[in-house]
């Protein structure tokens, strides 16, 4: 059983920062792209950035890049984000996902964590 769990949203002020965590565990044979969702009340569910496993990164849209950072540790299958400079609207519920390929199979498959609150008051 693979399992992905969220953890580091919470209540911040404009301005601020969060890091968000998200750990992966199960029996792993191996991750390839992580990403990070959000998605605000009332909104579709949006990509905001993407990790390849060799680190390779991605912003949606490219601006993000100046406030948000993705990192990732693969020795711990966790994938962070770094929000800084936080807005009003970055208020949303914060998704990881990932392409894992557990024991049990022998493809790739995309994973969800539960989503972790991130809001952000004016």
């Amino acid at each position: 059983q693979v399992q992905l769990v969220e953890s580091g949203g919470g209540l911040v002020q404009a301005g601020g920062s969060l890091r968000l965590s998200c750990a992966a565990s199960g029996s792993i044979v191996s991750i390839n792209a992580m990403r990070w969702y959000r998605q605000a009340p009332g909104k579709q569910r949006d990509l905001v950035a993407s990790i390849t496993s060799s680190g390779s990164a991605n912003y949606y849209p490219d601006t993000m890049k100046g406030r948000f950072t993705i990192s990732r540790d693969n020795a711990k299958n966790t994938v962070y984000l770094q929000m800084n400079s936080l807005k009003p609207e970055d208020t949303a519920v914060y998704y990881c996902n990932a392409d894992i390929r557990p024991y049990s199979r022998n493809i790739y498959s995309g994973y969800w964590g539960q989503g972790t609150q991130v809001t952000v008051s004016s």
